[in-house]
């Protein structure tokens, strides 16, 4: 029987990072996504739920 990992809700660990057709890399929350895809297929709730990352930490 697999082990169900216990993760804290909101914490690093239950985030998933997408990166659009442009290269844009967002965070989201993996409970706020119904599945991993390209941003541009995510709804319009979804994309309300992500971050932009460029906007946390700049352009490199």
């Amino acid at each position: 029987m697999a082990e169900e990992k216990n993760v804290a809700e909101g914490d690093y660990g239950s985030m998933v990072w997408v990166t659009d057709r442009e290269g844009k890399e967002y965070a989201c929350y993996l409970k706020d996504i119904k599945s991993l895809k390209p941003k541009d297929k995510l709804t319009e709730e979804e994309k309300a739920k992500c971050v932009d990352v460029s906007q946390i930490i700049g352009n490199w």
